[in-house]
């Protein structure tokens, strides 16, 4: 039985690595090829850094069930950290994006202690709170952060282009396997008991506050690597980005795609990336038509576009092969009939 499980595992692992070897290499094959322009590239890379945030907020919000609205923070904690570790203390590019996304994981720790006593509406105001006093420190740290201007990221080793889409790309795809991994461990077990029901885990002996630190810290892990990117990615970092604004936009994206579904958090997020720039043209009334088409789409999906379903790629993938070895053996059945 343990042989069956394990090579069923390795035959997920194989399918899930050549799906996303053939996903990164069309993605650049479209972008090399200008099938994909640059302007198109950097929004889908835009989208991409949106869904790792979605994935964040998704992490605390859908899977621990705590409502937090202070990701932005966090978002602003691994960018600016990116850039001070890489500027001002001179380590490699991957290194500073390591380093500043461990940080963010233990702000995030330090924060979840006095926050997470608090549930529902308290958390999140507090954690609201929290993220405006990180907008604040980030304005009046001016040597560090460049002020309300904000700070440039100039070094020759920020992401641009066709690095800045695939790398992307790849650390997305990676965050979702590990999570997805994650959350089918009996730690992430855990993690969804404490969501569904407090009292009921409580009474089968799962520490209620650990496992939401592990879910909070997670998140903040997630956000302060989608931080990185951005910073990589934009080339400039404002307090602003702290704001609780960018925050219900993160909300947003979950709650669209279905909470719970980290699939669909995805897909709503580059679904909205892309919306709000293809509706650039209409200037003010943008700000009028985006809410709408939002209000719409809840009317008809209040669970989201995927409610608490996941997309599986091994899954269509068995289903399309045992489709195809269906056919043959009823075709092959019909024809011992009419014999």
């Amino acid at each position: 039985m343990n042989n069956t499980a394990a090579r069923e595992s390795r035959r997920k692992t194989m399918i899930l690595v050549v799906v996303s070897i053939i996903i990164i290499a069309l993605s650049l094959a479209l972008v090399k090829t200008g099938v994909i322009d640059a302007y198109t590239a950097h929004i889908i890379t835009m989208g991409g850094v949106n869904a790792i945030m979605a994935v964040s907020v998704n992490m605390i919000v859908g899977i621990t069930g705590q409502l937090s609205l202070g990701q932005a923070g966090f978002l602003a904690i691994g960018a600016y950290s990116c850039i001070f570790f890489n500027l001002d203390l001179g380590m490699p590019l991957p290194l500073a994006a390591a380093c500043a996304t461990v940080l963010t994981a233990v702000a995030g720790f330090l924060i979840g202690f006095p926050v997470l006593k608090l549930s529902g509406d308290y958390l999140a105001i507090v954690t609201l709170g929290f993220g405006e006093i990180i907008r604040v420190v980030f304005i009046n740290l001016k040597a560090l952060t460049g002020g309300p201007n904000g700070r440039q990221f100039t070094t020759v080793m920020v992401l641009n282009g066709e690095i800045a889409f695939v790398v992307v790309i790849i650390v997305l795809i990676a965050v979702l396997a590990l999570l997805q991994n994650f959350l089918r461990s009996s730690y992430g077990r855990a993690i969804m008991a404490c969501r569904e029901d407090e009292i009921a885990a409580n009474s089968c002996g799962i520490n209620i506050f650990r496992y939401k630190m592990t879910g909070f810290v997670i998140a903040s892990f997630i956000a302060g690597l989608g931080g990185s990117l951005y910073a990589m990615v934009v080339g400039f970092v404002k307090p602003d980005i702290a704001q609780f604004l960018r925050s219900i936009d993160f909300l947003i994206y979950v709650v669209l795609g279905g909470m719970g579904s980290m699939t669909g958090s995805i897909l709503s997020a580059y679904v909205l990336t892309y919306l709000q720039e293809f509706l650039r043209f209409l200037e003010d009334y943008r700000l009028l038509i985006y809410p709408l088409i939002l209000i719409f789409i809840m009317l008809f999906r209040p669970k989201g576009l995927l409610g608490m379903k996941e997309f599986s790629f091994v899954k269509t993938i068995d289903r399309i092969f045992k489709r195809g070895k269906a056919a043959p053996a009823q075709a092959s059945g019909r024809g011992g009939d009419h014999g």
